[in-house]
Parts: C-alpha cells; structure tokens; sequence
C-alpha cells in the first residue's frame, strides 16, 4: 500500500503527539525530573525552524513553555492531570513530522528505561519488529512478498545495539562521502535480502534473545522463496541478542538453527564493557543525536540491558536471583560460538595503527573503539596478540576462539561508525562473501 506524502505528515504528527502523552505517563512515575528531560527533547526539536523557538534559558517560550509550567504544577498536585497537559502540545508539534528524530528518542530511552516501559505498559514501550526500511514485516508469506517482492533466497538480518533502532544503519552522507547502509551495500553486491530487527535494547538480553530466536523462525517459514542463506550482522548488544537467540532456538529445536550459515560481530562487548559501570557508555550513545541528548540525563538509572552489558550476559540464569546492579563474574555461564556456524568480528580501535609505544596511544588500544575493550570485542579472555595485560585474570572458559582469519581489527574507527560507516564496509562483505 502507498501512502500519500500528507498522510505520513499526519501519522508522523499524530505518533510524536502520543509519543509525548506516553512521556507522560513516565513523567508521573519520575515527577517533575523527567519532565525537565521531555521539555529539553522538546526545545532540541525546536530547533527546527518551522516549530515555536525556545528561550535562551533553556526554557521553552509561547504557550509550549506555559504547559511544561503547568505541568510541574499539576506533577506536585495529582499525575493524571500530566497526560491531559501534555496533550495540549499538539499544537505546538504540528511541524514535526521528522520520523527518523521520533524513533531515536524513542529508541534512546527504551534504551535507558525499557525494561520500566515494558513493565508498566507504557506507549513508549518499543515491541519486537522486523522491518524494511522502516516499514514492520508482517511474518506470513504474502505480507513479506508485498514489502519485498524482489526477496532472493539469501537473507541478511542487521541487529542494531543499544539505544539504537533499524534506521540508525543507514549514514547520511554529506559532500564528501555519499550515503551508506550495510544492508543495501550487502543486497547490490552480494544478493542478499536485508532485514533489520527493532527491540527494545531495555530489556534483559536474553529475554531478547527468546523472542528474537522466535520471530527468526516466523521469519524463514514465511519467507517466499527456499532459503539459500541466513546471515546475521550485529552490532553491540545486537551480537549478544543474536548469540542468545541461537542458543535459545538450537535448545528449542528452531529449523532457522540449521539455515543459520553466518554471524558478523560489529564492537561486541562479549566480555562486557566496563563503560557500563559509570554510565560513559549511556552519555555517548545518547549524546549522538541531539533529539535524545536529554535522556543521557538518566543513564544511572540503567535498565536491565545495560546492567547485562557489563559482563556480556547471554542467558536467562546470569542475572535470575543475582543484584543486577553487582553481578558476579563468575555467575556468567560461558556461552561458545554457534557450532556449524562461521563468525567473524570486527573490532575497532580509536588510534590510528601507528606503531608507538606512548602511553596515550596504548591507552587507546585498551579502550578500543571507545566504548568496547578490543580483547572483549575479539572475545579473547586471554589477552593476547589484540588483548591486553589486564584481561589475563578473565575466566579462560569465556575465550570464544574466534579463528585468526575472521578476526578484523579496524584502527582510527569508534563505535558508532562500526554501524554504519562505510570504511567498515569492505571488512564486513569480505566476510559475509567467504
């Protein structure tokens, strides 16, 4: 079905109108913080020339500024007059139908909060979806046929990572460098059809994982054409998703197990990633886009998968009867690579490869690609050639074993380019090519 340019403006308006009164509904949980953070997105979007400007307070001005005053009022008064107030910024919302800056706060903040959102049945809650250019696949075989009439029989799954959703994949471009999607990219030069998975990267890992093996198996049996092929590209958390899910679907018997050729990590932290304990890994990721910079505000608060990022948890009885927020490394069950299955990584670092002994460029080796240690992203809980001197004490049963050859260490990339950056692009068709 085609939709009109005026009708997504309308939906586009009608979704950031509700995206808000579900806000709302967070804001009665959090009082009158979460309402500073809702009217700080707000005055980010505000930016946009076509929507009322903010103050140079910080505060927004015009009448979207009286209702944020009299929702702190109303916050200390009674919450369910919250909803009724912010639904009054409609209006002020009429020209924003900028989808793509609506899905990243609402991505961000499942991020942060998913596993609250979910709990608490909140609008904002972000359901499992496999999409297509940001359209929801529905998983029969007719609904697959009219979203990929051209479907071929080898299927590439991108699983994004935290805070992050299936749109995130694909890069602007600019003068300079033109636009780029791993998946498109894998499609024109390898046949490949792309599918990119949305989740609410707030929940727990493996319970991800039990539904992500679930909707892969939905997927093949819906799938139009025999299937050739099926490889995942992961980035971050999107690794540890996608390991979870093989181990949840192999113990469940998924046929999808079998189909099951390839797995690229991008940045894994299949160690964890000690950024988690200082909230470094929530003020970056969030400080990427301007529209979700408000939420980096509550990354103490950390969500049950960003509390499992901290030792690379991939199982259901890692944080079962466990502090989340002081799990014990040797409660992680050691999970190998999918058997039969060919993975590779790529992992990053932020220097730039030169050969040098300084302390400065040394320190950059063993962060990474700023938010991932390498040894974690190469899964090598002995150090090693691409470890480094403080992963000796790791449990040696955690080592994954990632075969020399489908190892890829990038240097002068970060985390975020891993995503979508196209200097990563070689490395990653190489691999699914072999």
């Amino acid at each position: 079905m085609t939709v009109k340019p005026k009708a997504k403006a309308i939906a586009a308006k009608t979704a950031t109108a509700s995206d808000l009164r579900g806000a709302s509904r967070l804001v009665i949980d959090a009082t009158t913080g979460i309402t500073d953070l809702v009217e700080a997105m707000h005055r980010n979007i505000a930016r946009v020339p076509v929507v009322t400007a903010s103050s140079e307070n910080g505060r927004m001005s015009g009448i979207a500024g009286f209702v944020y005053r009299t929702v702190r009022g109303v916050t200390r008064v009674v919450g369910g007059g919250i909803d009724a107030g912010l639904a009054l910024l409609s209006p002020a919302l009429a020209g924003v139908p900028n989808v793509p800056a609506r899905e990243a706060v609402a991505s961000a903040l499942n991020g942060v909060l998913g596993d609250h959102l979910a709990e608490s049945k909140n609008p904002l809650a972000i359901s499992m979806q496999l999409r297509h250019h940001g359209h929801a696949l529905t998983l029969t075989r007719d609904g697959i046929s009219e979203h990929l009439p051209n479907a071929t029989g080898k299927i590439v799954v991108l699983v994004h990572g935290l805070c992050m959703n299936d749109l995130q994949w694909k890069s602007s471009g600019d003068s300079v460098t033109k636009a780029h999607d791993h998946g498109a990219a894998l499609h024109r030069d390898l046949g490949f059809t792309p599918v990119y998975l949305r989740y609410n990267s707030g929940l727990h890992i493996s319970s991800n994982g039990r539904e992500f093996a679930s909707t892969l198996k939905a997927l093949l049996a819906a799938w139009p054409v025999p299937v050739e092929s099926l490889a995942i590209v992961a980035h971050s958390m999107g690794g540890l998703v996608s390991r979870s899910a093989y181990y949840y679907g192999r113990k469940a018997r998924h046929a999808w197990c079998k189909s099951l050729d390839k797995i690229v990590f991008l940045g894994t932290p299949h160690l964890g990633a000690p950024l988690e304990r200082g909230g470094h890994w929530i003020d970056i990721l969030l400080g990427a886009t301007p529209y979700a910079s408000p939420f980096a505000k509550l990354g103490k608060v950390r969500s049950a998968g960003i509390t499992d990022l901290r030792h690379g948890s991939v199982l259901d009885d890692d944080w079962m009867g466990q502090d989340r927020f002081d799990p014990a490394p040797e409660a992680i069950t050691p999970v190998p690579l999918p058997t039969g299955v060919r993975c590779y990584t790529i992992a990053a670092t932020i220097d730039d490869g030169a050969k040098t002994k300084s302390v400065r460029a040394a320190g950059k080796r063993l962060l990474g690609d700023g938010l991932v240690p390498l040894n974690s992203a190469l899964g090598s809980a002995l150090g090693g050639a691409h470890g480094n001197a403080a992963a000796k004490h790791d449990d040696p049963k955690r080592n994954l074993k990632f075969a020399p050859e489908n190892q890829c260490v990038l240097h002068g990339v970060n985390h975020m380019e891993l995503l979508k950056a196209a200097q990563v692009y070689p490395a990653l068709k190489a691999f699914v090519a072999a």
